[in-house]
């Protein structure tokens, strides 16, 4: 069979976003679909990673067409600020500028900054689709405006249409944060539930997500998460550190921050000069500057490794040759659902991870399935819960004896969940009504 996968990020767009369709597109094909990809010609993408150019699937036809995105007037204002705001990273202490920029991005561009390729999206697409057999198009958002044009083209071609959710719409943490008058906060709550009622089938990564839309609509929804392409290994054997490596790959913002372990690790260090002086923490990617200055009021800055952002190889690479793996979530009841692509990265490594976010996060379902690490939610996060743990991952650090057990991962493995994605894809159900 033949889809059409209508996405905003591909190469060289670099971070998580673009990971997803992917690896989807790369394994497709052993599984008797061909995927054809649409993606903007001119995106504004907040992170670029030339790199990841290699790991376009020979042969895959991509078709472009222009995107206008409106950050051309953050330029105006300043670049880093439009930059910062492109990626959804929303200070906790914004500036006028900011608050301001918000407020345009939040009330002007409903659902998103790229709604105006709808419209040009639908026209293009409805004669390539006229012209061309499909057996079904995959919008994949956010941005959730690519939900539009899935919308759009089902109405007028009569096509089947799959809606993937790679995060929650209106329940997402930065969502309340845009400063939302009241009747445009009610109109992408009417666009998400026109998405979720229309479409054929709904795929989320998450099962908080699918227990959050089920609230909103009956139809058939799929959870696939995200996971870990195995051919992303190193292809030689990575030594691990020397050092008593604590390492968090990807974006650290102030909102993740988790003074309560920066405090407990430096009690830890008071307590045990050997610990000091094995401990070292490593960040790759963009770290808060509150959470720097948590950590030099702890007195953590020296053993602190800040590697800025750097290309996907080498954050495999990173994870790989790391003691213990951190992965931090905002303790917000939005956040239950979230499961960072970094974490089925994390799985790879087969590396202990050590887990922090909000209470009954579908993160710790993910840890004790797998058996890959400890979860720890920030109502917990005490000395008497830590200060154990850490102490018996030290010991067997200096025992040469820090690894996972019988971990079970191959259900995340990107090659199983494109089997299950292709599996759906072929199960031809009669289309349901529209929910009332």
């Amino acid at each position: 069979m033949k889809v059409l996968v209508i996405s905003y990020y591909w190469p060289p767009a670099g971070g998580p976003g673009v990971q997803r369709w992917l690896k989807f597109c790369s394994y497709l094909p052993e599984f008797g679909v061909e995927p054809v990809v649409y993606v903007p010609e001119n995106p504004t993408y907040p992170i670029t990673d030339p790199a990841i150019n290699d790991e376009i699937p020979n042969g895959i036809q991509v078709l472009k067409q222009p995107i206008w995105e409106p950050y051309f007037l953050g330029n105006l204002l300043g670049k880093k600020t439009t930059k910062t705001l492109s990626k959804g990273i929303i200070d906790q202490n914004p500036s006028l500028l900011k608050k301001f920029l918000l407020f345009v991005r939040g009330n002007l561009f409903i659902p998103d900054a790229r709604k105006a390729w709808v419209n040009p999206s639908v026209k293009y697409l409805s004669e390539h689709i006229d012209q061309n057999k499909y057996d079904a198009i995959i919008t994949t958002g956010p941005p959730h405006s690519l939900h539009l044009i899935g919308h759009k083209l089902q109405q007028q071609t009569g096509i089947r249409w799959i809606a993937d959710f790679r995060d929650p719409w209106t329940t997402i943490g930065y969502h309340k944060e845009l400063r939302l008058l009241p009747w445009n906060a009610a109109k992408h709550k009417r666009l998400e539930k026109k998405v979720l009622h229309s479409a054929d089938e709904i795929i989320v990564t998450s099962p908080g997500t699918k227990l959050e839309f089920q609230e909103i609509t009956s139809k058939q929804i799929a959870v696939i998460t995200n996971g870990f392409d195995e051919s992303d290994k190193p292809n030689e054997a990575v030594a691990l550190d020397s050092k008593f490596t604590i390492a968090h790959i990807g974006s650290l913002l102030a909102k993740r921050n988790p003074p309560a372990l920066w405090k407990i690790l430096k009690a830890i260090c008071e307590k045990d000069e050997n610990f000091k002086s094995d401990l070292k923490l490593v960040f790759a990617g963009v770290v808060a500057e509150e959470v720097k200055d948590w950590l030099k009021r702890y007195d953590l800055l020296d053993c602190a490794e800040f590697n800025g952002y750097v290309d996907h190889k080498e954050a495999i690479r990173l994870m790989h040759q790391s003691q213990l793996l951190l992965l931090l979530e905002i303790d917000s009841p939005e956040t239950r659902s979230i499961l960072p692509g970094k974490l089925y990265e994390y799985l790879m490594a087969e590396r202990p991870i050590l887990a922090i976010g909000p209470d009954g996060s579908d993160i710790e379902g993910i840890l004790q399935e797998s058996g890959s690490g400890t979860y720890f939610s920030h109502s917990n996060l005490i000395t008497e819960t830590l200060c154990p743990f850490f102490e018996d991952v030290y010991a067997a650090f200096k025992a040469g004896e820090l690894k996972l057990g019988n971990n079970n991962t191959l259900a995340y493995s990107r090659r199983y969940l494109t089997e299950q994605l292709a599996n759906l894809l072929k199960k031809r159900n009669p289309r349901p009504a529209e929910d009332a």
